[in-house]
């Protein structure tokens, strides 16, 4: 999904829309002897939405919000006193486990996609305006001089005498962003605390991307629903298709929600970090399967980068990854909406 703050409206629209949506796709459930427990709210600028069975029919609610504001303080760019933020003015050196196990994720996936995911691409996100600071009049020299110290910077981190702290060092002018994998990295949080107390039947949505545990009440697959990209980002929200998800996650990028335009040209919130730019390509949205959501957040982030030729290469290229699973919206040469999905996505594709 895209990384931005949403309007009070625009938040009630979502969860309005998700709670239309999850009463459709549920209305096949029979009965449990419990009944499911439903939380919605508020993070990361966007909404959340879980579902789940509990025997103990407990109210969860505050142990999510409790995570959730952890997360927020040790890696939201809103917030100002949040670890991150102290990071990238370099007024602190001293990194959590969370802050170090999401930064090594993000490197791993750095490696993985040949530069394609790059979280250290946070002065460029500001600079086009697309992330806690105001667009300024983009130069190539403003870009050339925050890709040499991207290329420059050799990322270490060293465990200090506290167990659980750890000492980052980097370049000064390096700005890290996590937000290409924030929401993924907190729906599998979210999950692995459900686990530790033996949930085995969920579903969590945080902004779109979507984890799924266990089975509905009749034994079926929990079912999901696909957004149609929009023609702009003032446009319904509509279901193009449905899956289902056997203990696994969906995540959805696209550049159809959050975008500028100048001059009749329309600039993409996802840049590129091999050229400092806004991709360029006719890729509106892909939705990745996976079985953790900080994975498919980020290689959903990776593919929007690669566009579809060269995303459909990487999957190939990587027949022994068993979770890339995906499926491609694009608007041809000829204007014609189109889709690509890869075969281990048609398996899940369900009639709606």
């Amino acid at each position: 999904m895209c990384r931005t703050l949403f309007s009070k409206h625009e938040k009630m629209k979502q969860i309005l829309y998700l709670s239309i949506l999850t009463a459709l796709l549920l209305s096949a459930c029979g009965n449990r002897a419990e009944q499911p427990i439903r939380l919605q709210g508020e993070t990361q600028g966007t909404y959340y939405s879980i579902i789940y069975y509990d025997s103990l029919q407990r109210n969860l609610q505050p142990q999510i919000d409790s995570l959730l504001h952890d997360f927020d303080l040790t890696a939201n760019l809103w917030v100002d006193s949040s670890l991150i933020r102290r990071i990238n003015r370099n007024q602190d050196t001293i990194i959590s486990e969370m802050f170090r196990d999401i930064l090594l994720k993000s490197l791993a996936i750095n490696q993985y996609t040949h530069g394609a995911f790059n979280c250290k691409i946070g002065s460029l996100v500001n600079l086009y305006g697309f992330g806690f600071e105001k667009r300024k009049d983009v130069s190539d020299q403003q870009i050339d001089s925050i890709l040499t110290y991207i290329k420059q910077d050799s990322t270490i981190i060293s465990p200090t005498q506290q167990p659980g702290e750890y000492v980052l060092t980097k370049l000064p002018q390096i700005q890290l962003d996590f937000n290409a994998i924030a929401q993924g990295y907190t729906s599998d949080l979210i999950a692995q605390m459900f686990d530790r107390l033996g949930l085995d039947n969920y579903l969590i949505d945080i902004g779109g991307e979507v984890i799924a545990k266990g089975r509905k009440s009749n034994g079926e697959h929990w079912t999901v629903g696909i957004e149609r990209p929009a023609e702009s980002k003032y446009s319904e929200q509509q279901v193009e298709t449905a899956i289902l998800l056997d203990n696994q996650s969906v995540v959805t990028s696209g550049n159809y929600r959050k975008y500028y335009e100048e001059n009749g040209v329309r600039y993409s919130h996802t840049i590129d970090p091999a050229t400092g730019h806004p991709v360029a390509h006719s890729l509106l949205s892909v939705s990745v399967v996976s079985k953790e959501s900080w994975y498919a957040d980020a290689m959903a982030t990776a593919f929007m980068v690669m566009g579809l030729e060269k995303s459909l290469q990487f999957i190939e290229q990587h027949p022994e990854d068993p979770d890339i699973q995906a499926v491609f919206f694009i608007y041809n040469e000829q204007g014609q909406y189109k889709t690509y999905a890869t075969p281990k996505f048609q398996e899940i594709i369900k009639e709606i």
